[in-house]
């Protein structure tokens, strides 16, 4: 498995498709972030922004601040081709690197995280699967180890609901439509259909959920049956191939494309642009900015492309997922930050890191310092929530460009949150785990 690392303290000057500076992680007193990626395999245009993201933003906060807090960020590129077993492989190498170990886990896939799970208590390394992974996590009476928030699979599909509720006219307007689910046949893909479901009893739409089987290059089948049921609303939960086939084929059967709704892991360039003007009007939902309209990119291309328009472009910046990423890698950052100020500037433990994250507040003033005002939303996490139940926003394909088309629209709470709940009971039950106290 080909692994790279990439020592961000050593690097000087701008970071293209190659880094600067590859050698191993060895500082006394560095913070280390793994990466698991996946730049190679049916899943790597959606994998390759994601890799460049992650790099570039730690980049910048060695570059622009000299670390975090003088600490200086380092990390390391483990392959996974978006393969659980080698996402694994992939975790344990890396789990030990640096000079406290790992800061923290980003999965960036379900089916990894739900393996790693048991073992973030054991090795004390906890994971942030921003947006995607286990629901039931958001708990963190039973998952004191596990975080995703801004928001989650269940409440995304909540506010997809809602979001169709007002463009019927009110929720009331439900009953009777009818909503389909196009999802990876997957632990990811499956994820919001527990919530499709109560909402359609709750609201009287009728639910149909269509698999794709891995990697979706074949999906005849299931626009076949798009076509014979006539869905008048399609979300849709897929990845890499998958997504830019799908929306090709809802083109191919004249499917009205502003109906047709992907969620956040389905709403990227490479998603749209294979299907040329068949994906005009094309949706989906986001939790950030799309382009490079803030500072934080003005100061990535400051100081990781020296100025290099060019190079920043050719390495995704301003791309749906590689902000994402940036949101994300900013996420791990400032739980470091965080935990720095309980525990010193130096170098965290993930146990300690563990805590930034459980005690994370980012404001809007802090937003605005890091250079991402209106780019994302505050969060603030709690040791019995570790989602927060953030909003969610539409975006718009037109062509050319990701244009945002709605209001925040916030997640139905009082259906999701008891699932939650549920889920994570029933998960502690079956696994003998003891609720920690929230006091």
């Amino acid at each position: 498995m080909r692994i790279r690392t990439l020592v961000l303290a050593a690097m000087t000057g701008a970071v293209g498709l190659a880094a600067a500076a590859q050698v191993p992680a060895q500082a006394q007193n560095d913070q280390f972030f793994p990466m698991l990626v996946y730049r190679t395999g049916p899943y790597a245009p959606s994998g390759i922004p994601v890799a460049n993201g992650f790099r570039d933003y730690y980049t910048m906060i060695n570059e622009r601040d000299g670390g975090i807090n003088g600490v200086k960020i380092t990390f390391e590129e483990c392959e996974t081709e978006y393969n659980t077993k080698l996402g694994v492989e992939c975790y344990e190498k890396l789990k030990n690197k640096g000079s406290t170990g790992a800061t923290l886990i980003n999965p960036f896939s379900t089916g990894i995280t739900y393996q790693l799970i048991p073992k973030a208590s054991v090795d004390q390394v906890p994971i942030l699967s921003m947006g995607y992974g286990r629901t039931a996590a958001a708990d963190g009476r039973y998952f004191p180890w596990v975080f995703n928030f801004p928001t989650t699979y269940w409440s995304q599909a909540s506010a997809f609901v809602s979001y169709v509720g007002q463009q019927e006219g009110g929720m009331d307007k439900l009953k009777g439509k009818k909503i389909a689910h196009v999802f990876h046949n997957s632990a990811y893909g499956k994820e919001a259909n527990p919530t499709l479901e109560a909402l359609a009893a709750k609201y009287g739409f009728e639910f149909t959920g269509l698999a794709v089987d891995h990697p979706g290059q074949e999906q005849k089948a299931t626009w076949l049956q798009v076509r014979r049921l006539k869905p008048d609303w399609i979300f849709m939960s897929g990845w890499g191939v998958m997504n830019q086939v799908a929306i090709k084929e809802a083109a191919a059967i004249n499917y009205p494309m502003d109906h047709f709704v992907g969620n956040w892991w389905s709403g990227s360039e490479a998603d749209v642009i294979p299907a040329g003007d068949g994906s005009k009007g094309y949706k989906s939902a986001a939790f950030h900015g799309a382009g490079t309209g803030w500072q934080v990119h003005k100061d990535i291309l400051k100081y990781v492309y020296g100025g290099d328009e060019a190079k920043a472009k050719a390495n995704n910046m301003g791309e749906v997922l590689y902000n994402r990423t940036v949101v994300n890698a900013m996420f791990g950052v400032e739980a470091v930050r965080t935990a720095q100020a309980k525990f010193g500037n130096k170098a965290m433990t993930g146990e300690q890191v563990r805590w930034g994250l459980e005690n994370f507040d980012l404001t809007e003033a802090r937003l605005k310092e890091l250079g991402m005002e209106g780019f994302t939303r505050p969060v603030k996490v709690s040791c019995e929530d570790h989602e927060t139940g953030g909003p969610i926003v539409i975006q718009q394909w037109d062509g050319k460009t990701w244009n945002v088309a709605s209001d925040w629209i916030s997640p139905i709470r009082e259906v999701v949150r008891p699932m939650v709940v549920a889920a994570a009971e029933a998960y502690a039950k079956e696994n003998n785990i003891t609720a920690q106290s929230c006091n």
